[in-house]
């Protein structure tokens, strides 16, 4: 059974003869409180649009977006989903040597090797509690002299964080290095999926598009706005060619009609936004508690809506326990894929408090 963004659910309901609806999905990483009503009164209300052509200049989208991520739309690249935008700023750029921070989401390194790409890694260690040496980053980056960086900010699945200040710290040696032993700057891709879930004056990078153009921002909708089925992304990257190359390989309205609609409120749902990053705050913290409490597990530190844990008794494997919890209808992620060594790992995300609560208590009992 494979398992791409969280779960198949579908299969899953289809194979344990569940109904959807009664499955408990701890491995999507989706906002569990659902979308903006206000965006969806909006969507029934004009649903007669599906008739028509959105404008192919998503002027009020782009608008919407701007105005939310702070960002000049002149700058912004609209996708289907944050992983078209990830696998078409590769094609464009066509680097021939990356450096991936790992472990990490396998769709970076899936696009790479289509374009035939060298990968260099520069792992989270687990000694340092997955947390990234920025020097040490900086001295891989001066060896390896990459033309593409990939960075994850949060980081899937550990949780890990990068400041913006850190950030451009690696940009600015990046830009000296390349510029002084290559002749031109290299690029910089950094996936802020979940960056909602963290302070974003602290930890988003789209401020730095202002003064570098070689730094390329994704960002979807799929999580915090727990809209996956619109299939809607954005990318803020600086004038350039890269830029321009990407503009111009997009496909003829590209977002759908149903998408334009709930984006071009959604992003101004103020309301939405601020109770959403509450209640997500409120039930992380908690759940996160309870998880610690379990003697068995080690809990990482999270700055996003899901949580990586070690399972500490070499009895048992974060297999075993995903097949535990599949038979109580409970879906956790087995993050045995990202630690190809250690089968020791899985990561869950925040449900509602009724939902966490019943977690905790089937890995209370699996432990016993």
């Amino acid at each position: 059974m494979s398992i791409v963004h969280g779960a198949n659910i579908f299969e899953i309901s289809t194979k344990l003869k569940i109904e959807k609806n009664n499955i408990l999905d701890f491995s999507s990483n989706i906002n569990p409180f659902g979308g903006s009503l206000k965006a969806k009164r909006v969507l029934k209300k004009n649903i007669d649009m599906v008739s028509l052509y959105p404008d192919v200049e998503y002027k009020k989208l782009k608008d919407a977006i701007s105005l939310y991520a702070e960002c000049n739309k002149e700058n912004i690249i609209l996708g289907s989903g944050a992983t078209e935008l990830i696998s078409t700023y590769i094609s464009t750029i066509k680097p021939r040597s990356a450096i991936l921070l790992s472990p990490v989401y396998s769709e970076y390194e899936e696009e790479l090797e289509k374009i035939e790409c060298k990968i260099h890694k520069f792992y989270y260690k687990k000694k340092n509690d997955f947390k990234i040496d920025i020097e040490e980053l900086n001295s891989y980056i001066k060896e390896i002299k990459p033309e593409l960086i990939i960075i994850c900010n949060p980081n899937n699945p550990t949780g890990t964080t990068i400041k913006k200040s850190e950030i451009e710290n690696i940009l600015k040696k990046y830009n000296e290095e390349m510029i002084f032993s290559c002749g031109k700057k290299g690029n910089i891709m950094i996936d802020e999926t979940y960056i909602e879930f963290t302070d974003l004056k602290i930890y988003s990078s789209v401020d730095l598009v202002r003064t570098y153009n070689n730094i390329f921002i994704i960002r979807g909708t799929s999580k915090f706005f727990s809209t996956p089925g619109i299939r809607l992304g954005y990318g803020i990257l600086g004038k350039s060619e890269e830029f321009e190359k990407m503009k111009n390989s997009s496909n003829l309205w590209n977002i759908n009609i149903c998408a334009t609609i709930m984006g071009e409120v959604m992003f101004k749902d103020v309301d939405y936004i601020e109770e959403s990053k509450k209640k997500i705050r409120r039930n992380f913290d908690i759940l996160r508690k309870k998880m610690k409490n379990i003697s068995e597990i080690k809990v990482y530190d999270s700055k996003s809506n899901f949580i990586l844990c070690e399972i500490l008794e070499n009895k048992k494997t974060s297999e075993e326990l995903y097949k535990f919890m599949l038979k109580n209808g409970i879906i956790i992620r087995d993050a045995s894929s990202f630690f190809k060594t250690d089968k020791n790992f899985f990561r869950v995300c925040i449900l509602g408090r009724k939902e966490n609560l019943k977690l905790i208590n089937k890995l209370e009992e699996f432990f016993e």
